[in-house]
């Protein structure tokens, strides 16, 4: 199957599968239970997903560690590095370009971007800021396809349209927001309010009645 054919509630699970895996590097083989367990799914679905990608272990022992994370870090393409603009340079912004985790995983944070004329020139994690005005000239030098959004919700969609208009194709957003895309270009938002509120209503049906 290609990679086109994988689900993408599977694709959703495969960065989970693939961090468990780091975790138990260098051990050889894991099994379904143990790497179901780690990645937190049953081992029922884990078989199922990595069935998607031609991968079925072996009976009684389980799953090359190596193997299935290099097969699963080709269907997620980490193996090909990708550049990251990240807009918006406020206590998340900051945040997200002195973390390391983005090298670790195939991105590179190339530029960082905000409309502060107190914040362009500054220097953060290593990075000079660029205004936003200069924000196509910016993607066009670093041939950066990755977007990270990171200002108000207000001015979320403006952003979105400068960074699709000068060739980004993959968009992660902070903001709390839905944002309009053409076809071709990949939007994945992360709501921390929203994740707070659904946190909230499951712990309120726990309460319920007590």
């Amino acid at each position: 199957m290609s990679t086109a054919q994988v689900p993408g509630a599977t694709v959703a699970r495969l960065p989970g599968y693939l961090h468990a895996l780091e975790a138990v590097r260098g051990t050889g083989v894991v099994t379904s239970e143990e790497l179901a367990r780690a990645a937190g799914v049953s081992p029922a679905q884990l078989r199922k997903d990595l069935s998607f990608l031609g991968s079925y272990g072996r009976r009684g022992v389980g799953y090359d560690v190596a193997h299935l994370e290099r097969q699963i870090g080709a269907v997620l393409g980490v193996q090909t590095r990708r550049t990251v603009v990240i807009v918006g340079i406020g206590y998340l912004g900051h945040a997200l370009a002195s973390y390391g985790g983005f090298a670790e995983r195939g991105f590179d944070v190339a530029a960082l971007v905000d409309a502060d004329p107190q914040v362009v020139g500054t220097r953060v994690a290593g990075l000079v800021v660029e205004p936003v005005d200069a924000l196509a000239q910016v993607v066009a030098r670093t041939g950066a396809t990755v977007g990270v959004i990171a200002v108000p919700a207000p001015y979320a969609q403006d952003v979105c349209d400068g960074l699709v208009g000068a060739g980004v194709t993959g968009l992660l957003t902070f903001a709390p927001r839905a944002l309009r895309v053409p076809d071709g270009v990949t939007v994945r938002a992360v709501d921390v309010a929203s994740e707070l509120q659904i946190l909230a209503f499951h712990d309120a049906r726990r309460h319920e009645g007590v």
